[in-house]
């Protein structure tokens, strides 16, 4: 028979349980990383430069001393490993639409948190071409940071370049502030800033107008379809009208208008306080609800209803806005083409909203229930999802104290500017529901009311 002593029982267990959390410790995958890069072509090689916090590097058995802080003096290869294991086999990069083959590590070495080498390009490269640190410097290996300066062969520094940095699998939530300094030859040359979470596919660092109009009329088809909101808005629109004649004239006025407001909002004509965005989405439930009263108490014609959705997409275009901001960054030098492209993007989402809502509600008015019965059913329903959708934002809003701006002649031809654009886009509609309706008159036609 053997005899276990209840102390060195205990003290079997409690090992137990350290190595284990040990173990569990070693394959955590960080909460939270930010990532913070350079690319620039220069003649024959592309240079890219990179900064990853060394605890992303779960599996990697980094040489410790003694008193257990990292062993500077022998990491040089463990560090080229982890570079190559952990950071270029995540990053895929292109000159025109041919990969780039695996990239030279010219120099790689461990930094302080603290560090301010990434700064600015200039100081990083001297970073990298200076001074290690050594074993005197006493820190434990997950609490610095890996920087890596990477060399791709090239043909030549104007060719178009393209980045797929998928190394949001090196945490739960990571951020990459990418800079990209295309060749111009001068000291003063330009930087295009990218800040992304996650994996953002594949970024061109200097889009053509093509590429960025392709890239933006597909966010914006994809916002419109994903933002139920927007759809419960249209929705409303379209149950008493259900004929183009009738659909032409208010989607049009709910297209100029957020029109007018997303490209303001883009060139910062918007407010930018913090409550500005909880405003505009209170205004947008609020639209809904309006909207769904309207249909209940059979409100709604043509000649009215044109003119609310002009003012009630002045508010959804700042909506737009904000699902747009992230996305900017890749327009490259096209600002204003991937607006537009993104409104086409928005109107193509319409479409087929609309094709799906009319014919689907023709079908449940004619065979499932009556049109009027139908209409108060439907409408109910969404008043009732925006009611409370506006009850949680007006809640949000609540919490910002707001301050009047500041009256001065700049914000007074701000104002000014804003207003002549909306009298002169809602004059505008006027004429054209106005041409309409005389058509239809001189042809003999009913004009839906």
């Amino acid at each position: 028979m053997r005899y276990h002593s209840l102390p060195g029982m205990l003290g079997r267990w409690i090992a137990i349980v350290v190595l284990l959390g040990r173990a569990a410790q070693a394959h955590d995958i960080p909460n939270d990383l930010t990532i913070q890069a350079f690319f620039k072509p220069e003649g024959q090689h592309a240079r890219l430069l990179i900064r990853v916090p060394m605890k992303a590097m779960r599996d990697v058995e980094f040489p410790e001393t003694r008193s257990g802080y990292l062993d500077f003096d022998r990491s040089d290869q463990v560090f080229q490993d982890a570079a190559a294991a952990w950071i270029s086999r995540l990053i895929q990069m292109y000159e025109g639409n041919t990969r780039l083959p695996e990239p030279e590590v010219v120099a790689v070495r461990a930094s302080l948190e603290s560090d301010r080498s990434f700064l600015s390009y200039d100081q990083a490269v001297a970073h990298m071409m200076g001074p290690k640190l050594t074993d005197a410097t006493t820190v434990v290996w997950n609490q610095t940071l890996l920087d890596v300066l990477f060399e791709y062969p090239i043909q030549s520094e104007r060719s178009d370049f393209s980045i797929h940095p998928a190394l949001d699998t090196l945490g739960l939530r990571v951020v990459t502030a990418l800079r990209f300094l295309p060749p111009s030859g001068g000291a003063d040359q330009p930087v295009r800033a990218f800040e992304y979470t996650g994996d953002p596919g594949l970024v061109r660092l200097d889009p053509h107008w093509y590429q960025a109009a392709g890239l933006f009329v597909e966010g914006g088809f994809e916002h419109i379809l994903t933002g139920a909101d927007h759809l419960l808005f249209l929705f409303c629109l379209v149950i008493p009208f259900r004929r183009l004649r009738a659909l032409v004239p208010i989607i049009t006025a709910f297209t100029a208008a957020h029109s007018i407001t997303l490209i303001a909002s883009a060139y910062n004509l918007a407010p930018s306080g913090l409550w500005f965005p909880p405003l505009i989405e209170t205004l947008i439930a609020a639209s809904i609800v309006y909207m769904a009263l309207e249909n209940i108490v059979d409100k709604a014609n043509v000649h009215t209803r044109w003119m609310i959705a002009f003012a009630f997409g002045l508010v959804h275009g700042f909506g737009f806005s904000f699902g747009l901001r992230e996305t900017l960054q890749f327009a490259g030098s096209h600002l204003l083409t991937s607006l537009l492209s993104f409104n086409v993007g928005v109107e193509l989402g319409q479409l087929l909203v609309l094709l799906l809502f009319v014919p689907m509600l023709d079908f449940l008015f004619r065979f499932v229930v009556e049109e009027r019965m139908g209409t108060i059913i439907l409408s109910a329903f969404v008043a009732h999802t925006g009611w409370h959708w506006m009850l949680d934002r007006g809640e949000r809003l609540m919490q910002f104290r707001f301050s009047w701006p500041q009256l001065d002649a700049a914000s007074a031809v701000t104002v000014l500017r804003w207003l002549m654009a909306i009298v002169a886009v809602a004059g505008c509609l006027w004429f054209l529901y106005d041409f309409l309706r005389r058509r239809a008159v001189r042809t003999g036609v009913g004009f839906p009311r």
